[in-house]
């Protein structure tokens, strides 16, 4: 199992889960964070075992984004890690997941701070679930930055454009009822709970078949800019050979003799 010194990787079960570990900086991005994180993802989708991953955040915060004393000049942590970047130079977007879609399913579990790249980094999840007090926001404006991390082309296609450009042009924070008021997050939990509420959607998940919910996964994302009628085509594609495997005979087994399902990927 992989990670970095910035980034913990263990399993619960089906589920892996990646947590952001540099809670002296509040999770702030750093060189080993990002090449634990894009090792996790590729690890994810390698892993048939895994069904399911939860990126969360310790010591209370989810990511509060780019490490500014690093981007001002003052250096980077982990300089060893640099000829990872060397002979991938695209590394870092497919980390923050702008380059890079993991067929799992990916539960963002948020408590604190998700601001600036953390929010852009929760753009590329599935679900996501936050704590009462978590903060979200994209701050780059402030700075005199540009939230490049794909939130102005994403953005505004997960939420509604006003609030999009709001969030964009103001730099102001949100709260986590105000976020998922305005569709940022799906379900806000009191805090200090994210995770347990994570790890149990997860758990769902995992006890679904693992090749009906990659496929209605990458549905979803390759109809999203389709016609309706090129989706709907699209849908078929994909959807048709799940109904010939035999974990979806085995579903409609257990189904009829009242038993939980037995899904080997088949």
């Amino acid at each position: 199992m992989g990670g970095t010194e910035h980034l913990t990787v263990q399993r619960e079960g089906a589920t892996l889960v990646l947590t952001l570990n540099r809670p002296e900086a509040k999770n702030a991005l750093s060189l080993p964070m990002l090449v634990g994180l894009y090792d996790g993802w590729l690890e994810a989708d390698a892993d048939d075992t895994v069904r399911s991953v939860v990126l969360t955040g310790a010591g209370g915060s989810f990511c509060a984004g780019m490490d500014l004393k690093a981007l001002a000049g003052k250096g980077m942590a982990g300089e060893q890690y640099r000829d990872r970047l060397k002979a991938d130079p695209d590394l870092h977007w497919k980390a923050m997941l702008r380059h890079h879609r993991p067929r799992k399913p990916v539960i963002a579990a948020v408590e604190g701070y998700c601001v600036a790249g953390g929010t852009e980094i929760l753009q590329g999840t599935d679900i996501r679930i936050a704590g009462d007090t978590a903060t979200f926001g994209l701050f780059e404006v402030k700075r005199g930055l540009f939230p490049i991390g794909g939130s102005t082309v994403r953005l505004p296609r997960q939420i509604a454009r006003t609030h999009a450009l709001e969030m964009l042009l103001t730099g102001r924070p949100y709260g986590a009822e105000e976020a998922a008021r305005i569709g940022l997050v799906g379900r806000v939990v009191p805090a200090g709970t994210a995770l347990e509420a994570a790890l149990a959607a997860a758990e769902q998940i995992n006890a679904c078949g693992p090749l009906a919910v990659e496929a209605v996964k990458a549905s979803v994302y390759e109809t999203a800019e389709l016609t309706e009628t090129d989706g709907l085509a699209a849908e078929l594609a994909r959807g048709w050979p799940i109904f010939e495997t035999a974990d979806a005979k085995e579903g409609a087994r257990a189904f009829a003799e009242k038993r939980p399902p037995v899904y080997r990927r088949e």
